[in-house]
């Protein structure tokens, strides 16, 4: 496996209906979540390789062989079945490999997984996440709860360091800026606990197989990364942490 990273997601498209007395129209707009994770990845060295959620659902990798081409893969706010009904599945009712067993036996053969908290990933709004019922929880650090689990806080909560010593925390200390919500979880009995949050896990990781995963449970970018995380002065060193450690570079 190379240097490459595989960011999955991430992305949206909004569509907004504006009422002026009898007449109406309709306006839309894309965005995405980059310009703090993509930089970071960048920054520590890392040939960064983006595929937002409308192009995942026919491009991200069938085979293997394809997706040993990354060093790692990082999921963030992207759904199971963006992977799970690929486009001809659902349209023509063709059978397809299972990307998200993929993706697990990728990881159990030397692969690594980052998944980023949001509102399609864990089990996100509504429970639409769905990454409980596949075979990817099988190698998360942490057990998904199956139903909605965002924890709102409007207010600004602060995570907690738990292993300062570890290689993903190193140089990040004891002081985070707040964030405004993550995804509630519970930590497999195997699994590193580094940072919590409201008692939650907040940082986690797991060697699985011959392989490496692990979970940040916040946004990497807005809303629930608010500015005082998004351009927190150890962002891109905590970010760059986590792949080097994921991808076995320490």
């Amino acid at each position: 496996m190379g240097k490459k990273v595989l960011l999955v997601g991430e992305s949206w498209t909004a569509t907004t209906m504006e009422v002026k007395g009898f007449n109406n129209f309709f306006s839309s707009k894309y965005e995405t979540g980059l310009g703090w994770i993509d930089k970071a990845i960048e920054k520590a060295g890392y040939e960064f390789v983006y595929m937002p959620n409308h192009e995942a659902a026919e491009q991200f990798p069938f085979t293997m062989e394809e997706l040993q081409e990354y060093a790692c893969v990082i999921l963030s706010d992207v759904g199971a079945d963006t992977l799970l009904v690929p486009p001809v599945t659902f349209a023509q009712s063709k059978r397809m490999p299972n990307r998200c067993q993929l993706l697990r036996d990728y990881v159990l053969q030397g692969g690594s997984l980052l998944m980023v908290g949001g509102y399609m990933t864990f089990s996100g709004i509504g429970g639409q996440g769905k990454w409980a019922h596949n075979a990817v929880q099988e190698i998360l650090p942490v057990t998904l709860y199956p139903w909605d689990d965002r924890m709102e806080h409007c207010e600004g909560v602060y995570p907690e360091t738990v292993d300062p010593e570890h290689p993903v925390l190193k140089g990040i200390g004891s002081e985070w800026p707040p964030v405004l919500g993550y995804n509630a979880s519970t930590l497999k009995p195997e699994a590193k606990l580094l940072a919590s949050i409201c008692g939650d896990p907040f940082i986690a990781v797991m060697e699985a197989g011959k392989g490496r995963s692990a979970v940040f449970s916040t946004d990497c970018a807005p809303h629930w990364a608010p500015p005082e995380f998004c351009n927190w002065e150890k962002y891109d060193l905590l970010f760059g942490n986590m792949v080097d450690w994921l991808t076995g570079k320490v």
